[in-house]
């Protein structure tokens, strides 16, 4: 562990592995949800692949969706475990200490890893290192106002309860925060954007469980060490039916995905536009240059 790494990231993977164990499939649906968006986004890219590299996935849903389409011809998948692997080409590694050679691959793929990355600027310098000149960085990762009602509730909870609050939901990027990041990386052609998608649940107990099976549940360094008392939660899930509930009783969760394509430069690419004259959406942007 790196000094003030705010991701306990062995944790992680043991709730994740610990979720994998006992078949809690259900909470998969949002890396099945971005693994299908992804998918959907390269094919937008009129190009083969010769070698591609999927950073972290852990359950296997983007190269699932990318088998026998012909558009990547070799996929291999790094993961801090070798559970995660599946039956394709995979090596264990720490994508913070990518093992790839510079200019060796055509394509990094990282769907919903880079938001539990205790060095994210270095793992896009990585993978850009990583790229051949040319090559394509395609990404997605949890930004903006993702689980800010579960933020607010368990804050508005602890303080009313012992007068003062630790932090218990990850802080993520904003879309400027994402862009900025991809340029400091070096990518050319940087196209950033969001989706947003609202889950409902039961309670806050249901939203909870599913976060716990993702590896996204009280995963910092930083968090309270010793057990929260029953009534701190009790009392959030109070709060969070109080304000984030629909008619029907079940609670909102907000999810936002944020997604991130660059290029490692090459001579044929256009040249940047001038600050604020960027016109071209992302479709555009994809297409491969001539």
């Amino acid at each position: 562990m790196t000094a003030n790494a705010p991701f306990d990231r062995d944790l992680i993977d043991r709730r994740r592995l610990r979720a994998a164990a006992r078949g809690a499939g259900g909470a998969s649906f949002l890396l099945d949800a971005v693994a299908e968006e992804l998918a959907e986004r390269l094919s937008l890219v009129q190009r083969r692949f010769a070698l591609g590299v999927e950073l972290a996935g852990h359950t296997g849903a983007l190269e699932a969706r990318l088998r026998g389409g012909g558009q990547v011809e070799r996929l291999l998948r790094i993961e801090r475990d070798a559970r995660f692997l599946g039956p394709g080409e995979g090596v264990v590694a720490d994508e913070e200490a990518l093992p790839l050679a510079e200019n060796s691959v055509d394509l990094v793929l990282s769907p919903l890893s880079l938001h539990l990355t205790n060095d994210t600027p270095g793992v896009l310098v990585q993978a850009r290192r990583a790229l051949r000149p040319d090559g394509l960085f395609l990404a997605a990762l949890l930004g903006g106002e993702t689980l800010h009602e579960l933020r607010a509730a368990l804050l508005a909870s602890e303080a009313e309860i012992t007068g003062g609050a630790s932090p218990r939901v990850a802080p993520f990027a904003d879309l400027r925060e994402a862009g900025a990041l991809l340029q400091r990386a070096g990518f050319a052609l940087p196209v950033i954007d969001q989706d947003r998608l609202t889950v409902r649940y039961a309670s806050m107990f249901e939203l909870m469980r599913d976060l716990r099976d993702m590896g996204m549940s009280n995963m910092l360094h930083a968090r309270a060490r010793r057990p929260a008392g029953r009534r701190l939660f009790l009392r959030a899930a109070e709060i969070y039916a109080e304000r984030f509930a629909d008619p029907d009783g079940r609670v909102r969760a907000t999810f936002d995905v944020v997604y991130l394509s660059g290029w490692k430069p090459h001579e044929s690419q256009q040249k940047p536009l001038k600050p604020g004259s960027a016109t071209h959406s992302l479709a555009e942007a994809l297409k491969p240059r001539r």
